[in-house]
């Protein structure tokens, strides 16, 4: 059986350009996932393929589900990669969006795999949605990074190019095939608080989605998105008022980003203990995100 699985060939795309994002160490907040999610639903993306999952997840570690179909029959949910067509007739180009877990093995043919996607659809970019733990603070603007094979689209969007060194993820490898292959690629980035990195970030989410716009020229509706950003500050916030400690640590990341310089982390109090303090909160509030 062929990893990559077509239900049907969509026609027509009119230079499409190829939007991934995968659950997992690149998804910081679910951030990525929920950018690319949102935008598919606002356009409309209907599926047309999956990339069967048999050669490329360890299935002890992305398990499969079980569900009851009409209260009788037990059916396996197989985590795979779909991926759908955007048709945006009032922008230049339709979109491409293949969205899944981050696979576990075999990440160069996995990657091989997409750019084949890419290649057989006359995509003209391939764009990557990531979100990365960072020393920063929720009050302030969501700080987006980037890399593109393209540096001039880097300046052009207003990006901060990374200078990140470590251990990368499909997306970076990803990033790294596209640029082997000669397809024009680029990758972006949001900065997620981590000490609360155990809550869906719709603010990372939303700002993600604005500059994926700029970069590939559609426009979608995110008053949604916006008023989800919203509601997120607003309870981080409260959650921030309700202990010292945390409010102090707060205050010294935005001290630090309104002074653009770097902290030293010794200064604050431990991260983890700040998101346990943060969950409990929520849970007392009724709006665990678990």
């Amino acid at each position: 059986m062929q990893p990559l699985q077509w239900e049907r060939r969509p026609d027509g795309l009119r230079a499409p350009a190829l939007v991934c994002a995968f659950k997992g160490w690149n998804d910081a907040g679910d951030a990525a996932t929920t950018a690319l999610q949102f935008v598919g639903t606002q356009l409309g993306a209907s599926r047309f393929a999956s990339i069967d999952p048999e050669e490329f997840y360890d299935f002890q570690a992305t398990r499969p589900h079980v569900k009851m179909t009409e209260g009788q029959t037990r059916e396996i949910s197989w985590p795979a990669v779909e991926i759908f067509e955007a048709r945006v007739p009032r922008a230049p180009r339709d979109l491409v969006l293949v969205s899944g877990s981050e696979p576990s093995m075999r990440w160069r043919t996995f990657s091989q795999l997409v750019i084949d996607l890419a290649e057989a659809l006359g995509a003209q970019l391939v764009v990557s949605l990531g979100a990365l733990l960072a020393d920063v603070a929720h009050s302030r603007p969501i700080s987006i990074t980037g890399l593109a094979s393209d540096p001039a689209l880097v300046e052009r969007l207003g990006l901060q190019p990374t200078s990140y060194e470590g251990p990368t993820g499909i997306v970076g490898v990803l990033q790294a095939a596209c640029g082997q292959a000669g397809i024009p690629a680029a990758s972006l980035w949001a900065a997620v608080p981590h000490y609360i990195a155990s809550a869906p970030n719709p603010k990372a989410a939303l700002a993600l989605v604005r500059k994926l716009e700029g970069l590939v020229g559609i426009a979608v509706d995110a008053s949604d998105l916006e008023r989800a950003a919203s509601d997120y500050e607003r309870q981080v916030n409260l959650a921030v008022q309700s202990d010292p400690d945390v409010q102090a640590f707060v205050e010294r990341l935005e001290k630090a980003a309104d002074d653009e310089e770097p902290i030293d982390p010794r200064e604050l109090p431990s991260g983890d203990r700040i998101a346990s303090e943060f969950m409990r909160f929520l849970r007392q509030r009724g709006d665990d995100p678990a």
